[in-house]
């Protein structure tokens, strides 16, 4: 049974100290745990002021953090999404339902201050891929 880190290379992981992902394998199969993800965009080095494409941004991290791990977001059983705004809700469901809506994992939505002002939402994922 191995432990692996993930790192997207953003600067931020080293600053703060942790890690994009952890993957843990276990006799029944493997865990990932995605960290809390926001909008960034990091082709571009910037934060876009639309929260549907942050949430696009955030969607898209947490995708290649599981494809590192040899996981899809098709794994995913938990997800909880913080917004800035209740406002910002109707505008990211949109995306939300695209990549979830046939996987439907269990799913918390919490309302909060995020640690930047141009931060709009923020995404943690749970995965689960058994063996076999």
């Amino acid at each position: 049974m191995s432990r692996r880190l993930i790192s997207t290379g953003s600067p931020f992981e080293q600053e703060i100290g942790y890690s994009r992902a952890v993957l843990q394998e276990t006799p029944i199969g493997k865990f990932a745990w995605v960290a809390g993800t926001t909008g960034y965009d990091y082709t571009a080095m910037r934060m876009p002021d639309d929260p549907g494409e942050q949430a696009r941004n955030a969607l898209n991290t947490v995708k290649a953090a599981l494809a590192e791990a040899e996981m899809h977001m098709r794994d995913v059983i938990r997800v909880r999404y913080y917004l800035t705004h209740k406002a910002l809700v109707e505008e990211v469901i949109p995306i939300l339902g695209d990549v979830f809506g046939d996987i439907r994992p269990a799913a918390t939505m919490v309302i909060a201050d995020l640690m930047k002002p141009e931060m709009l939402i923020e995404i943690e994922a749970d995965a689960f891929k058994p063996i076999g």
